[in-house]
């Protein structure tokens, strides 16, 4: 019996899911994630201003959610200081990962990332038939100097960094960052990821929409505290922006992720609360970790990269033993990273769980090498 082809490009890519959650290794193993600390959300939450505006929404799910996202643009562009016409709206930044790749990336295109940065990004290129090309971190830290030299040398479409990084936490001062921008082609698409930009410890490089071939992304998911109602903005020049509106999914952002982003930019003061409460978790993994002999880079995130002192095998072994113990973290796969395990800033409740859990986890890595 026939069946319906696939594209080229489909056919060739295996079934897969970027991240495994820990929804997904309960479900494997049967033990209860007890300290969920690994996938980057924010265990202090949202706003309660976000809460109450969620209830007060609810009765109204019934309706379409505004296909414009128009009141969530506006109070955007005004906090940002740009043109509503300067902003897009998507399912968080994975979604417009999907649109611009689509929008820019025909398959054989060339597109230029870091060897370890964030994967779903490679995953979206992929799915539209790009060519990635790769460059390694230099340390600990992207290398916006090599991006920029690689994306001239191979004429890329598209070269992708962000800043502060993720998975290492790393962050580059907005001079650095002026200066790649400078050194792309302008035929090139830079995509500056920013979606850790609020706990970032300088105001990023100003906005520019002027420049034409530039797209900055950020997201309610991470210091907001609403990673699960997926809601994410990019920033760019008029042209780049409206060009979301040829492809994107109208009705894509939900009216509660609308709802929700509209209280809980008003809450300015939640916000700066919630930076605080990440930054003093983010010490408290560096004490634990150091109080198991380990060594925490410095973050300018909501989380936390640990050097597990040793090699790729002992930081899995290290990881699986604190997920035996109901400890949800993830960690790096790249070669000169994958020593690391990724930590993501928690409540107290979740950070006591961590620091019982550690000493055992090392014990067990330890005998397992």
């Amino acid at each position: 019996m026939s069946h319906p082809p696939f594209t080229a490009v489909v056919e060739t890519l295996p079934e897969t899911v970027p991240f495994v959650g820990p929804e997904a290794i309960e479900r494997r193993t049967g033990i209860r994630t007890r300290a969920r600390i690994g996938a980057n959300e924010s265990g202090f939450g949202p706003s309660p201003r976000v809460i109450a505006a969620l209830r007060e929404a609810a009765p109204e799910v019934w309706t379409y959610p505004d296909p414009e996202n128009y009141e969530l643009r506006r109070a955007l562009a005004a906090h940002l200081g740009i043109g509503s016409e300067e902003v897009t709206i998507s399912e968080g930044i994975d979604g417009l990962m999907g649109l611009l790749v689509r929008l820019f990336i025909a398959p054989g295109d060339i597109v230029v990332t870091s060897l370890g940065a964030y994967p779903t990004f490679n995953y979206h290129v992929v799915g539209f038939g790009g060519d990635l090309r790769f460059v390694p971190y230099a340390g600990v830290h992207e290398d916006p100097e090599a991006l920029a030299a690689k994306a001239r040398e191979v004429d890329a479409r598209m070269v992708y960094l962000a800043n502060p990084d993720n998975p290492m936490g790393s962050f580059w001062p907005a001079a650095d960052i002026a200066r790649f921008i400078d050194a792309v082609p302008e035929s090139c698409l830079i995509v500056l990821d920013e979606a850790y930009m609020e706990t970032a410890p300088e105001v990023p490089l100003p906005l520019d929409t002027n420049r034409p071939n530039l797209l900055r992304l950020r997201t309610f998911s991470k210091a907001y505290g609403m990673a699960g109602l997926r809601c994410g903005y990019a920033i760019g020049h008029r042209r780049l922006i409206g060009a979301f509106n040829r492809i994107r999914n109208h009705f894509g952002v939900n009216k509660q992720a609308q709802v929700a982003a509209l209280a809980a930019l008003a809450d300015q003061d939640y916000l700066r609360w919630a930076v605080d409460a990440i930054a003093g978790a983010r010490t408290r993994i560096a004490s634990i970790a150091a109080d198991n002999g380990l060594r925490a880079l410095p973050s300018a995130t909501n989380f936390v990269a640990v050097d597990c002192g040793r090699d790729g095998p002992f930081a899995v072994a290290v990881l699986e033993a604190l997920a035996e113990q109901g400890v949800f973290v993830r960690k790096p796969s790249a070669p000169g990273l994958d020593q690391h395990i990724r930590i993501s800033a928690g409540p107290d409740q979740a950070l006591d769980i961590l620091a019982e859990a550690m000493p055992l986890a090392i014990e067990r890595a330890q005998r397992a090498g």
